[in-house]
């Protein structure tokens, strides 16, 4: 199964916090993925001082790769989905999340319950 997995869920498999044996199995099982979104997201947290991480984003770009997630990039496609989606998270980072695990008919793992609302496979 192809996982695309939320921002929050990359950052606790990395510091190896917060997931259960069930989820982190999955993922190092699985085909997974991170959003370009995600890595943009963290570099933003991490310039306002929101997020750090050892070895700020470089650091924490390699160690993405080092645990063999795939980096998917932004397609245009998915705004075409992000324009269909119902306005129920207005958080921007996860609106192209949803979208993009739509058009690539992945599952995403998150413990985000406003991602769970929509049309979308959940772990």
């Amino acid at each position: 199964m192809k996982y695309l997995l939320d921002t929050q869920i990359v950052i606790w498999f990395l510091n190896g916090e917060k997931l259960s044996d069930k989820i982190r199995n999955q993922i190092l099982n699985g085909d997974n993925y991170v959003s370009i979104v995600s890595l943009w997201e963290i570099a933003i947290k991490m310039n306002i001082n929101k997020f750090t991480f050892n070895g700020g984003f470089q650091a924490f770009r390699e160690l993405v790769r080092k645990n063999g997630f795939k980096i998917l990039p932004i397609k245009d496609e998915y705004m075409v989905k992000l324009f269909d989606l119902p306005l129920i998270h207005r958080d921007p980072f996860d609106r192209l999340i949803i979208a993009t695990t739509l058009v690539e008919g992945m599952t995403i793992i998150t413990v985000d319950s406003d991602i769970m609302e929509y049309d979308v496979p959940c772990v």
